[in-house]
């Protein structure tokens, strides 16, 4: 799978988090530290999430935004 990923250079190094997957996020001193991390951290999440979903009903659900 792919996401889309936004790095933030700090001066403690790169912040990089993932938009689609809300508090997915992590760091590194360097941008291919970061983006390493990201990829364990989405990892986690991803498992996580299954764990959590067992057993419960999953629906879309569409809102319109008003004019």
């Amino acid at each position: 799978m792919t996401y889309l990923t936004v790095i933030h250079k700090s001066k403690h190094g790169y912040d990089v988090h993932v938009p689609a997957l809300p508090g997915c996020h992590s760091q590194g001193k360097t941008k291919k530290e970061a983006l390493s991390n990201i990829q364990d951290a989405i990892l986690a999440y991803l498992f996580m999430s299954q764990d959590e979903l067992k057993g419960s009903e999953v629906k879309e659900v569409t809102v319109a935004l008003p004019s």
